[in-house]
């Protein structure tokens, strides 16, 4: 952890905890506490994380169906416009609107938007690019990626204190707390 100096400002108290039971345990007395700009990070998900942390349905699966309509939409107009009103072919004595024939490019294209919707949309949603994150700044937070839990709670929740913070995290069993500042 980088010590404050005079322009640093606290990000929040992030706190390791030695097994997945007790990152659960903690999230669920946190969120009862009544915080809610905190986060938890693990290696791997922990199943009932989203229900102790109160978290809503995510945005992503409405963004991936309105990107998928829209290329449905695009695809069928895009192909009715050139096979039946700018170009007209008649193919075999087949009806200029021939919808079985359109099907494969009309499937690629919603397939194709619904992929960029899902992409762009979850960096959208999650923040990203983000370069740096303060919590990169903590040494023992490397251990996230192959066997630490950790749950950080930030300075902007508006009940945040530091004291307070601290007691209830030690409460919660933590084995290792620390601020984290932003630089």
């Amino acid at each position: 952890m980088k010590k404050e100096t005079s322009d640093s400002k606290l990000y929040g108290i992030l706190a390791e905890f030695k097994t997945p039971k007790h990152l659960l345990d903690s999230a669920k007395l946190i969120n009862d506490n009544g915080y809610r700009n905190y986060d938890t990070f693990s290696p791997f998900p922990i199943h009932g994380m989203d229900k102790a942390m109160s978290l809503k349905k995510s945005k992503l699966g409405w963004i991936v169906l309105v990107h998928g309509l829209a290329g449905f939409t695009g695809a069928f107009a895009m192909i009715y416009f050139m096979m039946v009103y700018d170009y007209p072919l008649n193919i075999s004595g087949k009806p200029l609107m021939n919808i079985p024939a359109w099907i494969p490019v009309i499937f690629e294209l919603t397939v194709l938007l619904a992929a960029f919707g899902a992409v762009f949309g979850m960096f959208f949603l999650n923040g990203l690019p983000k370069l740096n994150h303060p919590l990169f700044n903590s040494e023992n937070f490397k251990k996230v990626t192959d066997d630490g839990y950790f749950v950080c709670i930030e300075a902007e929740d508006p009940q945040f204190d530091d004291e307070k913070v601290i007691k209830l995290l030690e409460g919660a069993g933590a084995t290792n707390i620390e601020k984290v500042f932003d630089e």
